[in-house]
């Protein structure tokens, strides 16, 4: 993620506030030493380093921490809004209808991301078209056109026409009842003059309503020159930009100096390979995440558009019948399948308040490829388990265990883990079912806090959105 050196240093250094009811001069200077390293070893301008460290040494030592708040919780919420505010505000990205041109060179995911943003437009209720005009790049059509079919979203492209203008216009029209359009440019491996003509070109045709700049996020400082060179090309300027590729070990400093150059904002974040792995960039839930204090909203969006599909795939299933009736493996299956749509784990656990940074860094390296294993050896055991045994596990004794196990080619010990796993997701959902909203209420702001909490005992600490014990 971009700038976790930060968000995991940082933490380190709060946490040794813990107990102080003030906080000295020196405990600011390692809070803003913290916070100048990683940002500079991350590619970030110096001068915007320097001025949010001023801001929060000035802020830290001359700001009263509000009645009942600790030292480390009032310098952490200064840093947060600090950090908010040096990142900006996310592009204004209106559900309407409207045309999008993606600007990049070569390798920085522009391809990817057409198809990514037509699937969250057509997720959003839009219709969405991607139209390829890239002519350089061998396998740049069939690329795009696989991926616009992953994404079940409107494709247009023509292999056999030279001309990418032509092949923008002719795209247009022919996808003249879709609601945005989304225009893929060609790129290079470099900032040469014919690519900067082209675009031009593409952009007079087009008349775009925004033009989105993509960056991978382990660009570094070239961002500088990249988001000048297209800002000149472009005739209403850069509006946004797309930091691709945050799954890797980006940095993504130097897409913030893009966006200080272009005087623009960041509209999406992409990591993954998969044309769901994309979000729209919300200045406060990605600060939040960086510095391990979660992003509920995002959480919640993930959650529901999952629930969404897979209700979709199966009508008869209603996950509120969970709260008010007998809690099945069906049941249980449904959520592993919610889950699996949710995204990879780690981004997922980030998520939730006080299970994502210092506590995830905490966490074995293959603890999350333990955990999705665990999750296709309980969906294979349970394929082997009789329709009553999936209604009802309590019949399931050693003669069924030995059975089942046989079955499905996995130990015993597994298809015990099942019910063991679904037996406490049982008893959560009783304890949920009984709760009213302020008990509820109470429950996510301990969570918070920083009280961990749990997604089915991973990192300890109880049940949760699934069976990772």
């Amino acid at each position: 993620m971009v700038l976790d050196d930060l968000g995991s240093s940082l933490r380190s250094t709060l946490d040794g506030l813990r107990g102080k009811s003030r906080i000295s001069e020196e405990d600011v200077e390692d809070v803003v030493k913290d916070i100048q390293r990683s940002l500079l070893s991350a590619d970030v301008d110096v001068s915007l380093v320097m001025d949010l460290s001023d801001s929060i040494k000035e802020r830290a030592l001359s700001e009263e921490p509000p009645s009942g708040t600790s030292a480390r919780d009032h310098v952490l919420r200064i840093v947060y809004e600090e950090l908010v505010e040096m990142v900006g505000e996310s592009t204004e990205i209106p559900l309407e209808s409207q045309t999008i041109m993606l600007a990049g060179l070569q390798g920085s995911g522009k391809t990817t991301t057409a198809a990514k943003m037509a699937w969250w437009f057509s997720k959003k209720g839009l219709r969405p078209a991607v139209i390829q005009t890239d002519t350089f790049r061998p396998g740049a059509y069939d690329q795009a056109k696989q991926m616009t079919e992953r994404a079940e979203v409107e494709f247009y492209g023509d292999p056999d026409e030279d001309d990418p203008v032509k092949i923008a216009r002719d795209g247009l029209e022919a996808t003249s009842e879709a609601d945005v359009h989304i225009v893929d440019t060609a790129g290079r491996h470099a900032l040469e003059d014919d690519l900067i003509a082209e675009l031009e070109e593409i952009d007079q045709a087009v008349e775009p309503d925004r033009s989105l700049l993509v960056l991978d996020a382990a660009i570094g400082q070239g961002a500088k020159e990249q988001a000048q060179r297209f800002e000149g090309a472009i005739a209403k300027g850069v509006d946004g930009v797309v930091i691709t590729k945050l799954d890797g070990t980006a940095k993504g400093g130097g897409a913030l100096a893009a966006v200080n150059e272009t005087d623009s904002t960041i509209a999406f974040l992409g990591a993954g390979e998969t044309v769901q792995d994309i979000e729209r960039f919300e200045p406060s839930g990605f600060i939040s995440r960086l510095l391990g204090m979660g992003d509920l909203k995002q959480l919640t969006e993930r959650v529901e558009r999952a629930m969404a599909e897979t209700q979709e795939e199966d009508e008869d299933w209603d996950p509120e019948d969970m709260l008010e009736g007998q809690f099945t493996l069906h049941d249980m299956r449904k959520q592993m399948q919610t889950m699996n749509k949710m995204g990879p784990l780690d981004q997922v656990m980030d998520m939730i308040p006080g299970m994502g940074g210092g506590l995830l860094d905490q966490l074995p390296d293959d603890a999350m490829d333990v955990t999705q294993d665990r999750m296709a050896d309980f969906d294979v055991v349970m394929d082997s388990m009789t329709d009553e045994e999936l209604e009802n596990p309590r019949v399931v004794g050693q003669s069924r265990v030995e059975r089942i196990a046989r079955g499905s080619g996995k130990p015993e010990e597994r298809v015990r883990e099942l019910l063991e796993q679904h037996k406490a997701m049982d008893q959560m959902l009783n304890q949920f079912s009984g709760m009213g909203d302020a008990d509820m209420e109470r429950m996510m702001k301990q969570m918070q806090k920083g009280g961990g909490g749990g997604m089915g005992g991973l990192g300890g600490g109880g049940g949760g959105l699934g069976p990772f014990g």
